[in-house]
């Protein structure tokens, strides 16, 4: 829970990383939140089936899109990646296999031209 907060302290930063834990534990929590409330729009009828969202859920994922855009741009630049890559979410299906592919991967060692590594890594020449 203290990673999905520390994602909202962050609201609208796009500048520095995001390690995959505070991505990942962020969207977790979204999705399980969106769930909560789809079920809640349905007990209490404000559910459309034709738009697959509720009055709640809805609500919520508005409130989301801009922390969601921020944590995925600075998870990104923690992959060494422009945040421009999040562009890709507007292809349909190859667009967000290679962004999936994109935050899975670990951070870069070290600094990068985004900010110190979050972790605290240090790379050692080999």
């Amino acid at each position: 829970m203290n990673w999905y907060r520390e994602a909202f302290r962050k609201y609208a930063i796009f500048e520095g990383r995001a390690r995959r834990k505070e991505y990942w534990f962020f969207a977790l929590f979204n999705f399980l939140a969106v769930v909560v409330l789809s079920v809640v729009d349905m007990f209490f009828g404000t559910f459309s089936v034709e738009a697959e969202l509720g009055l709640l859920s809805g609500a919520y994922v508005l409130a989301i899109v801009i922390p969601s855009l921020a944590v995925t741009v600075r998870r990104l630049h923690d992959t060494g990646r422009s945040g421009w890559w999040v562009l890709l979410h507007v292809l349909p299906v190859f667009g967000w296999i290679v962004l999936l592919l994109f935050t899975v991967q670990d951070s870069e060692p070290g600094a990068n031209q985004y900010g110190p590594n979050p972790k605290g890594l240090i790379r050692t020449p080999a």
